[in-house]
């Protein structure tokens, strides 16, 4: 099984993640924050992947700390589960729909962090969760997953669907590009022999 734990502790933050890449969609969240964990349970069920987070932050300052450092430690999380990189997909896509909103995301387990953000929300909060911690909790993930990860709402006027649809979408493109292909059964899927 690809999976790991990761414990992270900060004056700001203690946080502790665990993540199965080959798991069933089974997870448990502990954030503090409703509509994180309602986005974090996305990724896991279509990901198709065990994730568990729970999280004590600064939520008495703002959710900056906690969104961020969550995503920076299930980036690290996931760099321990995918191993060396041998045999998987790499690569992969997903569109996805919700009532009005679509959001299409592209990602390349390149070892090469990158994130183009392209979603311009309708409001500035869902409930009480700003909008603006969509960006820094996939910037946290990216930088520490080494993943280049482009996600484009293309459609959408409601905000709650238009991050719905991202983070379903992530959790499918995620899915495909950490799967194991027959055809490349042990070999580092790129021509410089490393990710």
């Amino acid at each position: 099984m690809r999976s790991a734990e990761v414990v992270r502790n900060t004056l700001e933050t203690q946080i502790t993640v665990a993540i199965n890449l080959d798991g069933t969609g089974v997870s448990q969240f502990s954030t503090g924050l409703g509509f994180l964990d309602h986005m974090l349970d996305q990724i896991a069920r279509h990901g198709m992947m065990d994730i568990s987070v729970n999280a004590k932050g600064d939520l008495h300052i703002d959710a900056h700390h906690t969104v961020e450092d969550i995503g920076i430690t299930l980036g690290q999380a996931f760099t321990k589960a995918i191993g060396d990189k041998k045999g998987i997909r790499r690569y992969g896509h997903a569109y996805v729909p919700l009532d009005e909103a679509l959001s299409r995301v592209v990602l390349d387990i390149s070892g090469r962090p990158g994130l183009e953000f392209g979603c311009v929300f309708t409001r500035a909060s869902i409930g009480e969760f700003d909008v603006d911690l969509i960006h820094e909790f996939f910037q946290g993930f990216v930088n520490h997953a080494n993943v280049t990860l482009h996600i484009d709402n293309l459609k959408g006027h409601n905000a709650h669907h238009q991050a719905e649809t991202i983070f379903k979408a992530f959790g499918r493109a995620l899915r495909v590009a950490v799967e194991l292909d027959s055809r490349m059964a042990g070999i580092m899927p790129s021509t410089k022999g490393s990710l």
